[in-house]
């Protein structure tokens, strides 16, 4: 088999930094924080009462009334960031064989606030009440299902679903798709939308979550000593994946080249990562053979960092196991700081603030770093963007169930 090399032609985000690419990026770039009180249901009584919400999305911009009420808001925001980096990678379906394109885009959970609201309707007022657009409004392969009918793909239509990797594994999964030849473009990323009573109660319950709701714009704190759990945050992060040649010819913008993808799994533990990090710098190892680099060419990682006291630390440990002297010289930033953690969605928006920061040859910060707690001691780009030489970057996502995920992008040269 020939090998095909695979690039990143459009991008499409929804966060809680920002709709749309130019706000969202410029939102990171400048340290803002996007974490706020939550304000769709009364979350006074519940241990975590703050979340990333996405507060300037308008759904009617991209979805007819009569569509988005057929549909849970994770769909809505899947279908939104798709319609964006298509528009961003400028396709011509007209000139495009649909066959050859397809979609990959995940959640973590799905259709929770349909499910909460549904079953409520139920046991309050019987089964008839119950929609019959309730399972394709909760099922998370209608993000993937919904675009296909939109612009015609009859290609590859999936849907990954591996807790807060799903978007990594997703774009990775679709690289290789077009690596092996099945399709010449993917649409590819992942969604969340649980800004819900159950889930946020769930997540606080297994102390998941922070606590920390006095000051809610400084609650995410990857790497900081004060540091007490993750906030919930929305949107989604969606690229456009093209075999290179196909790009080329067609005289599109390319953001990067999808290098490498890797995966592992902890084995450990269901919602804790190994405390030496083992599993995660399998992971980091994986991706870095398959890009065939040296892992002193990484410049740049954006980490997992959820702000989590164990999960920091075992990164960290991971980063300084695959990298070794270089861990030191490589910079490492958490854009979690700024949007919460999208779970499913995660992997999707970092992959594209990964990309941005080799277009633009800057770092994004970790904001609110400031005390670094113990064993927390690379360079984690402090609270103010940088200037930096990006050539490779790095993408890591680790979720529940022990399941990893890491990408490579490095800055596109023809041969």
């Amino acid at each position: 088999m020939s090998e095909r090399r695979v690039v990143i032609t459009g991008l499409g985000i929804i966060s809680p930094v920002g709709s749309g690419l130019k706000k969202s990026w410029q939102s990171a770039i400048n340290g803002y924080s996007g974490i706020k009180k939550i304000d769709r249901f009364d979350a006074s009584a519940y241990p975590c009462q703050i979340a990333g919400q996405v507060d300037d999305f308008i759904v009617g911009d991209y979805i007819s009334p009569k569509d988005a009420r057929r549909m849970d808001r994770f769909i809505q925001l899947g279908l939104a960031a798709a319609i964006d980096a298509i528009d961003d990678a400028g396709l011509d379906f007209d000139k495009e064989n649909p066959e050859r394109m397809g979609a990959y885009i995940g959640s973590g959970i799905g259709g929770v606030e349909t499910i909460e609201k549904t079953t409520l309707e139920h046991y309050q007022k019987g089964y008839k009440r119950v929609s019959p657009f309730y399972v394709p409004m909760s099922i998370i392969n209608m993000i993937s299902g919904n675009l296909s009918i939109m612009y015609n793909l009859q290609g590859p239509n999936l849907s990954m679903v591996t807790a807060c990797t799903t978007a990594t594994h997703s774009i990775g999964d679709a690289g290789r798709l077009i690596e092996y030849g099945d399709a010449d473009v993917m649409i590819a990323g992942g969604a969340e939308a649980g800004i819900t009573p159950t889930a946020i109660a769930g997540f606080g319950n297994a102390r998941a979550l922070t606590r920390c709701n006095h000051n809610p714009e400084s609650a995410s704190r990857p790497w900081d000593i004060k540091r007490d759990g993750f906030v919930m945050g929305e949107g989604a992060g969606v690229v456009v994946l093209e075999e290179c040649e196909h790009a080329v010819k067609r005289g599109a913008e390319i953001y990067a080249e999808l290098a490498g993808f890797g995966m592992s799994a902890d084995a450990f533990h269901m919602t804790a990562p190994l405390k030496s990090g083992a599993g995660a710098s399998r992971c980091m190892n994986a991706a870095l053979n398959n890009a065939k680099i040296n892992p002193r060419q990484i410049d740049y990682i954006n980490a997992h960092g959820t702000s989590t006291p164990l999960g920091d630390v075992a990164e960290t440990k991971a980063i300084k196991s695959s990298f070794g002297e270089h861990a030191y010289s490589l910079a490492v930033s958490s854009t979690k700081s700024m949007t919460g953690h999208l779970l499913g969605a995660a992997g999707g928006i970092e992959a594209i603030f990964s990309c941005m920061a080799i277009k633009d040859q800057v770092l994004p910060p970790t904001i609110n770093l400031e005390e670094p707690g113990p064993q927390c001691d690379l360079d984690y780009v402090a609270n103010q963007a940088r200037q930096a030489k990006v050539i490779s970057a790095m993408s890591n996502s680790f979720g529940f169930g022990g399941t990893n995920g890491t990408l490579v992008f490095k800055k596109f040269e023809s041969r």
